[in-house]
C-alpha cells in the first residue's frame, strides 16, 4: 500500500470505530482495570503484530485463515477480525502525542496489518463486504450447509425448555465475560440467517471456556464438560435481527426468547456440530456457576498489576486463533507486557477511556503523515 491508500483504510476504520464506540453500552468494572490494560495491549499490538502477521502469512495466507473462520468452533470470527485491525491503530494513536511512533516502520507496519485484515475479512464474509457495518449490520458467517444442519437439529421449545435455555445462556454469557476479563470476545452472535418459511436463525457461539492458554482457566475450568457450545435460535418472523462486528445482536422486539420457535445446543469440541441434549442444560448451568464463583474469587485476589497483565494478555492474544489455524502459535512470543514497558507505568494508572468520539472534526485514527513530521 502507498500512503494514500493506507490513509483511506485508516479513515475507513476510524469512521466505523467512532460510530460503534459512540453506540456501545458503557461498562465500567470495579473489579478489573479495563481501560489501562486495553491501552497497554494495543501498544503491544501496534509494535508486535506486523512481524507476527508476517510469520503467520509464511505458513498460511490470510484468505485461507479467513475461510477457516467459517467453520463452527473456530475463533476466527468477526470480533477477532475487527480487533486485529483496530487494536494496532488504537495503540498507535496512544503513542503519537508523545512522539513515540517510529516513522521508519510506521507505513510498512500499518500496511502489513491492514492488508492481512482486509484479505482475511473478505474471505471470512465471502459476500463482497468486509464488515457488518458495510452490509447493514449482518454477519453471514456460516454456509448454507451449516445453517441447514443447525435448523435441522432444532426442536420446538416449550416453557420449561425455554427457561432452562435462558438460564444456560445467561450463565455462559456472564462467565465468559469474566473469563475474558470483561470483554465479549468469548461469545459471538452471527446472522441473521433468513429461512425459507419466513423465520430467522440467530446463531450464538460460546468459545473456549474450558482449559485454554489462559493461565487462570487451568483450575476453574477443569471440571467443565464442554469448551465450545453453539446455540441455534430459530425465531418467528415477527423478530428483526441485526448483528455487529463485536458479535452483539440487537433484536426488535428485545425479548427474542419469547419469540423462540425452535432451538438446539451443539458442541464443536470435536470439530463438528454434535447435539447436546436438553436434559443436560441444567447440569451444565450448575457446573458453570461453580466455575464462575471460583473465578471471581481468584480475580478478586489478584493484585492490580496481575489484573493488568492478564487483561492485556487477553487483548493481545486476539491474533492467536489465526496463528493456531496456521500452525505457528507455539513459535510466537505471546508474553505481555514486553514492548510497552516504556509507557506501562503511566498507562497503568488510568481508570477511564478518553472521550475521543464526540468531536468528529478530529480524525479518530491519525493518518500517516505525508512528510517526515510525526503524527
Amino acid at each position: 500500500m502507498d500512503k494514500s491508500e493506507l490513509n483511506r483504510w485508516i479513515e475507513y476504520h476510524g469512521k466505523i470505530s467512532r460510530a460503534m464506540t459512540a453506540e456501545r453500552t458503557a461498562l465500567e468494572s470495579a473489579l478489573i482495570p479495563v481501560t489501562a490494560y486495553i491501552l497497554i495491549a494495543c501498544i503491544e499490538c501496534y509494535r508486535r503484530y506486523p512481524e507476527m502477521m508476517r510469520e503467520i502469512t509464511r505458513a498460511a495466507s490470510p484468505e485461507e485463515l479467513g475461510k477457516a473462520g467459517r467453520s463452527p468452533g473456530s475463533q476466527i470470527d468477526a470480533v477477532h477480525l475487527w480487533s486485529i485491525a483496530n487494536f494496532p491503530l488504537l495503540g498507535r494513536q496512544v503513542l503519537a502525542p508523545f512522539g513515540l511512533v517510529d516513522l521508519d516502520r510506521d507505513v510498512s507496519a500499518l500496511a502489513t496489518v491492514l492488508d492481512f485484515w482486509r484479505r482475511a475479512a473478505a474471505a471470512f464474509r465471502a459476500d463482497g463486504e468486509l464488515q457488518a457495518w458495510d452490509a447493514g449490520l449482518c454477519v453471514p458467517r456460516y454456509r448454507s450447509d451449516v445453517v441447514d444442519a443447525l435448523v435441522a437439529g432444532s426442536a420446538p421449545v416449550g416453557d420449561e425448555e425455554r427457561e432452562h435455555l435462558v438460564g444456560l445462556n445467561r450463565i455462559l454469557t456472564t462467565f465468559l465475560f469474566l473469563l475474558y476479563f470483561d470483554t465479549r470476545a468469548g461469545y459471538q452472535d452471527t446472522g441473521p440467517y433468513p429461512l425459507a418459511d419466513g423465520r430467522v436463525l440467530l446463531v450464538r457461539d460460546f468459545n473456549r471456556f474450558g482449559v485454554s492458554h489462559f493461565p487462570w482457566s487451568r483450575d476453574v475450568c477443569a471440571a467443565l464438560p464442554y469448551s465450545n457450545l453453539t446455540f441455534a435460535l430459530v425465531l418467528d418472523g415477527a423478530v428483526r435481527v441485526s448483528t455487529n462486528d463485536w458479535g452483539t445482536s440487537i433484536t426488535d422486539p428485545p425479548d427474542y426468547f419469547a419469540h423462540l420457535s425452535a432451538a438446539a445446543v451443539f458442541t464443536t469440541d470435536d470439530g463438528t456440530l454434535t447435539p447436546v441434549s436438553a436434559d443436560q442444560h441444567v447440569g451444565i448451568t450448575n457446573v458453570v456457576k461453580d466455575a464462575q464463583r471460583q473465578l471471581y474469587r481468584d480475580i478478586a485476589g489478584m493484585s492490580r498489576r496481575e489484573k493488568l497483565d492478564a487483561g492485556a494478555y487477553v487483548y493481545f492474544t486476539f491474533l492467536r486463533p489465526f496463528a493456531e489455524a496456521a500452525g505457528v502459535d507455539d513459535g510466537l512470543d505471546w508474553a505481555v507486557p514486553r514492548d510497552s514497558l516504556d509507557v506501562y507505568e503511566g498507562l497503568a494508572t488510568l481508570e477511564r477511556m478518553p472521550d475521543v468520539e464526540a468531536d468528529d472534526s478530529i480524525p479518530y485514527y491519525t493518518p500517516v503523515p505525508e512528510t517526515g513530521v510525526s503524527p
